[in-house]
């Protein structure tokens, strides 16, 4: 045989694994709304920069009739590429290939780009759209989710690992997304579950929908498993794109500092009047951050889970930072189990990968009730105080209104390893609210009120924590962004270590 015609024969060959599962399957997929898996590919990395690994790999299967089958690509297209000129690697499972169900050889490609990516300290990116495990292959299958799924823990805190749910994923398939630090979700098509409405039914007499048990916003909004929601498919990997935008390819290295055209030093008068005078009544914390931050620009992580807190990626200057932000508008800005277990893993993640972290306080405690109690408020209000003590990122705190008790060590106090704890003159920084206070001390006065006034006036205040050195600056509120930049700028020398070990005992 020829040079050419060995050259005709590769390229035959790469023309049907291109075709992927033939014109009829892919036309289902696109009737379905999505995309085929080398088209999401192409629509997630800069133009022509994709380059395709294992394009020829085959299954080994010889039980029950899987030997005829000829599976192009094994369901899996697997390589690496740019995203704004920087390298990532990429995963996308075809579901016109036997469903992009997963087998041995499958979970091979995915591993190979799982550990290329940890070598070279690039992030990678997994598009997941399958049927699940390979039934025919057994328990090659579940040994080929077990190996991503230990690839996934290992690169966790290394490089990032992105997600997107763009199809079925169910079964052992939902835990590598699981381990990974953001997942998103198409709406519509996505469907996250361990066991699908059939199963559910016959185990516990209820009836649901695939959509109702684990569509996109069924994760997104009820159960926090999802992190984004998209409208389709070119707008899932639209927003995995601006997020990579803000983060460092590894754990090495910070994030790109972008040229935003936004003046550091400038101020906004309209914070001098943003908050009520009765602070009891809400305001808009959105309203703070859009202030604060570069072309009030910012990338929301689980906007629709626990909105009692914020929790996005902003730049300031330049340079990307982590807000965590109470909501007064919801809940009057308590913590709750959820809030909690949703800020301390934001919390970790902008942690281990240089991310500083901004927060912003207005927290009147942690939510009462029997359903907190019982739902194990403590343990999960622990991860906040855990979380922020770990960290050893730069940690800025502004507290603009309440600062009550636990809850404001948990939004990271100077005890909990503030470098710079910034307050406004309304910050009412104290062990409770202050009315509550007076009424426990002064509850035998005969001039109770007199006496509870004076107490507020006194102690409804950031200058009793500034007197103790609690507080390092109050500002006037308008001053904010300058502060802040200043302050972050201080920080990007700063150093600090922890004791060895293995590793801490999160309380999980």
């Amino acid at each position: 045989m020829s040079t050419q015609e060995k050259i005709e024969k590769m390229l035959k060959k790469s023309e049907v694994i291109m075709a992927a599962g033939g014109e009829a399957r892919v036309k289902k997929q696109h009737d379905a709304g999505k995309m085929t898996a080398r088209e999401r590919i192409a629509c997630l990395l800069d133009e022509g920069s994709f380059v395709e690994l294992d394009r020829f790999v085959q299954h080994r299967c010889t039980n029950f009739g899987q030997e005829k089958k000829q599976l192009p690509g094994e369901g899996v297209t697997t390589g690496y590429g740019t995203v704004d000129g920087r390298l990532v690697y990429v995963f996308a499972q075809d579901f016109t290939v036997e469903g992009g169900s997963l087998g041995e050889m499958h979970a091979g490609k995915i591993v190979k780009v799982q550990r290329l990516a940890l070598k070279m300290g690039a992030p990678c990116i997994g598009l997941n759209d399958s049927g699940g495990a390979r039934i025919q292959e057994a328990i090659d299958a579940l040994a080929g989710y077990g190996k991503i799924f230990f690839e996934n823990t290992i690169a966790s805190g290394v490089v990032p690992q992105i997600s997107a749910i763009m199809g079925p994923s169910a079964g052992g398939a939902v835990y590598s997304p699981a381990i990974t630090d953001f997942i998103y979700m198409v709406k519509n098509t996505a469907k996250m579950f361990i066991t699908g409405p059939a199963v559910v039914k016959s185990v516990t007499g209820e009836e649901v929908t695939q959509e109702a048990l684990g569509g996109a916003m069924t994760h997104n909004s009820k159960s926090g498993v999802a992190h984004f929601a998209a409208e389709n498919d070119e707008d899932c990997l639209t927003q995995i794109r601006y997020l990579l935008s803000f983060l460092p390819s590894n754990n090495m290295e910070s994030a790109p500092v972008v040229e935003t055209g936004d003046d550091p030093m400038r101020t906004d008068d309209a914070l001098n009047t943003l908050l009520p005078d009765n602070a009891n009544q809400p305001y808009d914390m959105y309203d703070v951050i859009k202030s604060l931050v570069d072309n009030g620009e910012y990338y929301e992580s689980q906007k629709y889970f626990a909105t009692n807190i914020v929790t996005c990626f902003a730049r300031m200057d330049g340079s990307t930072v982590g807000i965590i932000a109470n909501q007064p508008k919801v809940m009057a800005g308590c913590l709750d189990i959820n809030a909690s277990d949703k800020g301390a893993r934001f919390i970790r993640f902008c942690d281990a990968f240089n991310i500083p972290l901004l927060n912003l306080v207005d927290v009147p405690g942690f939510l009462p009730g029997t359903n907190q109690e019982y739902g194990g408020i403590i343990r999960h209000g622990a991860k906040m105080l855990y979380a922020y003590s770990e960290a050893t990122v730069p940690k800025i705190t502004l507290v603009t209104r309440k600062a009550y008790g636990g809850s404001y060590l948990a939004m990271c106090s100077q005890d909990l390893g503030a470098d710079q704890v910034i307050a406004w003159p309304t910050a009412e920084i104290a062990v409770m609210g202050p009315s509550g206070a007076a009424n426990i001390i002064f509850r035998k006065d005969p001039n109770v009120a007199e006496k509870t006034a004076e107490y507020i006036e006194n102690f409804a205040t950031p200058y009793q924590a500034a007197i103790r050195g609690m507080v390092d600056i109050v500002i006037e509120p308008k001053n904010s962004r300058p502060t802040i930049i200043n302050a972050l700028q201080m920080l990007e020398s700063k150093r600090e270590s922890r004791p060895a070990k293995r590793h801490g005992n999160i309380p999980l």
